[in-house]
């Protein structure tokens, strides 16, 4: 259902929410998730950057590449997300919901398709790994990357353009972006979350499917007593389970959420708990980037290695300095007593 501006700010009236009490709790752990986010993915964005004979290894490496970077934009967009909870000025509002809000849910979506890919990638090199396909090549992941961020900008860009050629008028105490929405943008909104929930269920079916099959191929396996072959499947069964464990958490709540809340944000009776669902399930599926550290850490070989070659030169350099000052310390204990003497 679609109501009309005068319509929207009736409700808006009677049906407001206060939020005050829980955006103290919701600035905490987005400010916590912000900055541990940033410093771990600015560590693999750092090591991707310096690596830069990892560029063409393998389409894997392309599609954590894409990850990551959706992640650490992600990570960029949380303190304009923050500021809407600390201000309640109408221009902060505004801004979040222009320019925070849709770059939150671009950089989002962006994250749950490549964890598809990266699932996708992982199922056919260990269920069919005979040969090579045509989506393993680098340059076939190269494509699909720019088309999928392409794809997903187009909307996000439309979106936008019709918020602000709407013209809708401030709004004293706005709740959420939704109050800003004229009954175009408020159509807009509503079809692109829907297919947005869609693309969810597909991704979810999909790597449950992976899963299932990579599980069956580990069965067959141990039948076989292929002692080597299985543990490398073991391996790669953990690894999706993690993906899909990531994915259940951080992901089907909020979907499980949003979509409801979306036909339902003008009800009286069910907006307002629609509402704080929202807020808690969203703020759940920005842990996201702090988990997907983990993928990259089992998934890459490459990245488990620059890992635990840093820590050993670490502890290298932490013995070095630790011997430097026991001799630092023995001389000037002989020199201490050789005045004595």
């Amino acid at each position: 259902m679609v109501y009309s501006k005068n319509e929207t700010s009736a409700l808006n009236q009677t049906c407001d929410v206060d939020n005050t009490s829980v955006n103290t709790f919701f600035v905490l752990v987005y400010s916590l998730v912000f900055l541990v986010g940033l410093l771990l993915n600015g560590f693999i964005m750092k090591f991707y950057c310096c690596q830069a004979q990892q560029q063409a290894s393998s389409s894997l490496m392309v599609y954590l590449k894409n990850l990551t970077a959706a992640d650490f934009l992600f990570c960029l967009s949380l303190p304009l997300h923050i500021t809407h909870y600390i201000s309640s000025s109408p221009m902060v509002q505004l801004l979040h919901c222009t320019v925070g809000a849709p770059a939150f849910f671009l950089n989002m979506y962006t994250s749950i398709i490549f964890m598809g890919y990266i699932a996708a990638n992982r199922y056919q090199k260990i269920v069919h790994p005979s040969g090579t396909h045509i989506p393993q090549t680098v340059r076939t992941a190269r494509i699909i990357s720019v088309i999928t961020w392409v794809i997903l900008l187009a909307p996000t860009i439309t979106f936008i353009s019709f918020f602000i050629s709407s013209k809708q008028p401030l709004i004293s105490n706005p709740s959420h972006c939704v109050d800003f929405f004229s009954s175009s943008v408020s159509l807009l909104y509503t079809i692109l979350h829907t297919f947005s929930v869609i693309i969810v269920l597909l991704v979810f079916i999909s790597l449950v499917f992976f899963y299932y099959s990579i599980s069956r191929r580990v069965l067959q396996a141990q039948q076989s007593q292929l002692a080597s072959g299985s543990e490398k499947l073991l391996k790669s069964r953990r690894n999706m389970f993690l993906l899909v464990s990531i994915f259940c958490v951080c992901f089907v709540p909020y979907h499980l959420v949003r979509l409801p809340f979306t036909f339902l944000w003008t009800s009286c009776s069910v907006g307002p708990a629609l509402y704080y669902l929202e807020e808690v399930t969203a703020m759940v599926s920005v842990f996201n980037v702090c988990l997907d550290p983990l993928v990259y850490f089992f998934l890459s070989k490459t990245f488990r290695a620059q890992v635990r070659k840093a820590s050993r030169r670490t502890n290298i350099q932490q013995a070095n300095e630790e011997s430097e000052s026991s001799r630092e310390q023995q001389r000037h204990h002989y020199f201490n007593t050789s005045d004595v003497r």
